[in-house]
């Protein structure tokens, strides 16, 4: 192949050279992530053959950049708006997107199958999204990843190489969490879970089980919350009409521990003398209970600010590290 002299060559002669789209070199010099690995490595090829090298005027015309974020929460306004979990998200994200040039655009996309939010962040009018609490129904959040750069929050559904996101550590918590409560003496264990639709819920679920096995002991039941109030009242009501009689619970979540907690003490169970209990959070909830929760911190701030750094790393054609791990922290009160 003739190498052209610097910068001579044009997009659609590496497109050619490529066997790719115009577009498709657009998204690499543009350092998308939404590009299959064998094309990026044939527009690589022909770009260093040709001795291309983009116009910044014209790639900025190309990538016609918004210097807009879309926030993608696919939950209900009821779930988002009371859950202090995305209360402390949310403000992580907007405190590192604020430190740039960036504006937040925020999606709360239950009601829609995503077809509108998709819609929207296909059209181009957004350079990139951040997606967070998302379930293995939302097939959505894969068209939006086709289209533009993405961070999730939380390890993604169905984990691929490409993908980059920002998790806690989920298993550890739940595994801590349990181990406390056995080292405090605690034999008939249960647990109320997030849902076994979000990576979340299943890890701390699996965390959970790893300290029980540990011990030498089974779990006594095990109930699912959906990470609400109203869900784990719900789950504590099923495991107590079925006889079971645990003197200790894992929550998976503060807010289920809410929930949980008003059941007892409506049943006269006292806690911490009858159950035990350790949540999961950290979140104010743990506060303005009674008694106050002892729970598993999460760092939720910290792990909006990071998700918000990595994809402006990507935005600006850095590398970022694809996964972020963020450990929990075990928080002693009065609820053990």
């Amino acid at each position: 192949m003739s190498t052209h002299a610097s910068g001579a060559a044009t997009i659609e002669e590496v497109a050619a050279a490529a066997g790719v789209s115009r577009s498709t070199v657009s998204r690499v010099v543009n350092g998308s992530t939404a590009v299959s690995p064998s094309a990026l490595e044939s527009v690589k090829r022909a770009i260093s053959e040709l001795n291309y090298v983009p116009n910044r005027a014209a790639r900025s015309l190309a990538s016609r950049q918004t210097h807009a974020i879309a926030l993608v929460v696919p939950e209900d306004t009821t779930r988002f708006f009371g859950d202090p979990f995305f209360a402390a998200i949310v403000s992580g994200i907007n405190a590192r997107v604020s430190r740039s040039d960036y504006v937040l655009n925020l999606f709360i996309a239950s009601d829609d199958p995503g077809d509108k939010t998709t819609s929207y962040v296909r059209s181009g009018s957004v350079d990139g999204a951040i997606i967070v609490s998302h379930h293995t129904s939302d097939l959505f959040i894969d068209r939006i990843a086709a289209a533009v750069p993405v961070v999730y929050g939380g390890r993604p559904v169905r984990e691929r190489e490409r993908d980059y996101y920002v998790d806690v550590d989920n298993v550890r918590g739940g595994r801590e969490a349990t181990a406390y409560l056995i080292q405090q003496g605690r034999r008939r264990i249960a647990s109320i879970t997030g849902p076994r639709t979000m990576p979340a819920g299943i890890d701390r679920l699996t965390g959970f089980f790893e300290a029980l096995a540990e011990a030498g002991l089974e779990p006594v039941a095990v109930e699912d919350g959906n990470f609400t109030a109203d869900g784990g009242a719900a789950a504590m009501t099923r495991i107590l009409d079925a006889g079971h009689r645990p003197d200790a619970l894992f929550i998976a979540s503060d807010l289920m521990a809410r929930g949980a907690l008003a059941v007892l003490a409506r049943a006269g169970i006292r806690v911490p003398d009858e159950i035990a209990i350790v949540g999961f959070d950290d979140s104010p909830v743990a506060t303005t209970v009674s008694p106050p929760l002892t729970t598993m911190r999460q760092p939720s701030f910290a792990q909006g600010e990071k998700m918000a750094d990595v994809l402006l790393d990507l935005l600006a054609g850095r590398n970022p590290d694809h996964v972020t791990v963020l450990d929990t922290e075990l928080v002693v009160r009065a609820s053990v």
